[in-house]
């Protein structure tokens, strides 16, 4: 079953709305320039609430980092009580070990060899949880790094899935093309921001935009 990650969220009504929907992963954005952005404190608030309202089926938390420091990566966990980091900017192998199994890697290659690079460069380091990605790939851009809603390019992402365990996808999905994109690249799991949220509203997410997405998932 392949798994799912609604990221952006900012409010904890979202978030639940998301869990109860079929999400299998929460992605709260603590990079300031993002328009997702969220607080530690508001962060902390809205998954004490989840894990006190969802018990043992809470889905899993992620926070989301770009170029950020390990100590702050590392209290920012600790507070809001995540249970995975995603380096999403320019972040070394060497801040994935310091952060012990806990962290993954998005990547934004350029192009296919690029792709392949950065899975080499990355792959000692490929967490061992099986509830997380081994890494995500997400589409190139040359200056955003993610939530841009273009999507990934579909040759880059089967050359990635050869040699990736557990690739989680991003880049551009909604509820209508997530299906043909499962259906072509078979990957462990898919990520969606922007392709859930109210028009012109980010980190809002429309519910019945969350519903349709995880539904199409879940049935690919």
């Amino acid at each position: 079953m392949t798994q799912v990650k609604i990221c952006g969220l900012t409010s904890y009504e979202d978030a639940l709305a998301a869990a109860k929907a079929g999400a299998d992963l929460l992605g709260f954005n603590f990079y300031k320039k993002s328009p997702r952005y969220v607080t530690p404190e508001q962060a902390q608030a809205i998954c004490d609430q989840l894990r006190n309202e969802l018990g043992a089926s809470c889905p899993l938390l992620v926070g989301l980092f770009v170029n950020e420091i390990v100590g702050n990566i590392s209290a920012i966990s600790s507070r809001v009580g995540l249970d995975a980091v995603q380096l999403s900017g320019d972040e070394s192998d060497v801040m994935l070990k310091e952060l012990r199994g806990m962290a993954y890697k998005a990547i934004r290659p350029a192009d296919r060899a690029q792709a392949l690079d950065d899975v080499a460069y990355y792959r000692p380091q490929f967490p061992s949880n099986v509830r997380m990605p081994a890494l995500l790939l997400d589409a190139y851009h040359p200056e955003l790094y993610g939530g841009t809603g273009v999507q990934a390019n579909l040759e880059i992402a089967l050359a990635v899935k050869a040699e990736v365990p557990r690739l989680m996808l991003a880049g551009g999905l909604t509820a209508d093309n997530v299906a043909g994109v499962i259906s072509a690249v078979q990957p462990w799991g898919v990520d969606v921001a922007s392709g859930v949220e109210v028009e012109d509203a980010p980190g809002k997410k429309d519910v019945a935009k969350v519903q349709a997405f995880i539904q199409a998932v879940k049935a690919a």
